[in-house]
């Protein structure tokens, strides 16, 4: 009998964090008889006179937001970081270390309309959110030597407003996740020369097994060591460190991929598909960073369908991450849904 990844248990390596994944393609024969959740209504109005987001309305510590017409940034009310922060005196016990951190958090809204999401949005309009998150990283990484842009959609994330909107949060230290990232890509820049994600990139174009779509400046693929389901990464074609480094075109054609892979998403269970998404660039600090390129991670929950989603429990917390069916898998699902959003051309 020969090896079959399609149908064996096996472990893959994800050079990017230096961890390994389980991949268990016979498990996807079991039977379901565990929790579902719950479809949201997606029948949300433009405009919603009880939200916090929406243009002109009230948040709840009293600031008015400004009327806007197409971007809006604000500090957040409740920031999970502040600015001013004491130093904290070393500690002589290794056990027992801490140390203070000093930071901001702001969120941006994309449109003024409450009912619609990146997908539904016209390109020309995510090109001015892609403009709003690099005029953060220039904006912030003058003072922080990690900013951070994220967007959790749908209530299975944990987003309390369905108003399209994103974060950016900005720290003076490296997160764990990127710092990962970080070491990996120094160390296999030292050994053999070149950026990691541009040779990866290079490797996945020609295998071209795990392709969803691409254009002339960005490719998105389900990573050969994908933990979520659906996980994909946003990889640009040519060298770029950081967001601000993009030019006009490449900015144009990031609006036209994000827009044509988040159509997918939505088409794949016809839903407003749920995501934590988050770009990952070079750090703001002195340091030679030739060894990064800009990328972003989309991690879907879902699982079997629009209410079955991806536990991290048991083994994965325990001792180390665990997939069902392939990345090959869920490329070939991605690859086959629709470019025309579902609410476009609603399905027979």
């Amino acid at each position: 009998m020969e090896f079959d990844r399609s149908n064996h248990p096996h472990r893959r390596y994800n050079p990017l964090t230096g961890e390994w994944l389980l991949v268990s393609p016979h498990r996807t024969k079991r039977p379901w008889q565990g929790q579902t959740e719950e479809v949201a209504a997606n029948r949300q109005p433009e405009y919603d006179p009880g939200c916090y987001l929406c243009p002109g309305n009230t948040r709840s510590n009293g600031s008015i937001n400004e009327k806007y017409i197409d971007t809006f940034v604000f500090d957040n009310d409740y920031p999970a970081l502040l600015e001013d922060i004491p130093k904290i005196k070393d500690s002589s016990n290794s056990l027992f270390q801490i140390e203070s951190v000093r930071g901001i958090s702001r969120v941006i809204c994309y449109s003024p309309k409450h009912n619609f999401t990146l997908p539904e949005m016209p390109i020309e309009d995510i090109r001015k959110v892609i403009d709003v998150w690099s005029d953060q990283v220039i904006d912030l990484g003058e003072n922080y030597r990690w900013v951070q842009i994220f967007e959790n959609k749908g209530d299975i994330m944990g987003c309390s407003n369905p108003h399209p909107h994103g974060q950016v949060w900005a720290l003076n230290t490296l997160p764990n996740e990127v710092f990962k990232e970080n070491s990996s890509q120094a160390d296999y820049y030292i050994e053999n020369g070149s950026v990691l994600l541009m040779d990866y990139l290079q490797a996945e174009l020609k295998e071209n097994d795990r392709i969803v779509l691409e254009n002339d400046d960005w490719a998105v693929l389900v990573p050969f060591w994908a933990v979520w389901p659906f996980e994909t990464l946003l990889l640009p074609k040519k060298s770029v460190m950081r967001l601000p480094e993009l030019n006009s075109n490449q900015m144009d054609n990031l609006a036209d991929i994000l827009k044509r892979i988040l159509t997918k998403y939505d088409n794949l269970f016809n839903i407003s598909f749920p995501y934590t998404m988050g770009w990952h660039g070079a750090p703001n600090d002195s340091s030679d960073n030739s060894h990064w390129l800009l990328h972003a991670h989309f991690h879907p929950p879902l699982l079997r369908s629009s209410t079955v989603k991806k536990f991290m429990v048991g083994f994965e917390l325990m001792a180390e991450s665990q997939r069902d069916f392939t990345p090959e898998e869920a490329a070939e699902r991605l690859r086959n849904c629709s470019e025309v959003h579902y609410k476009i051309c609603p399905p027979e």
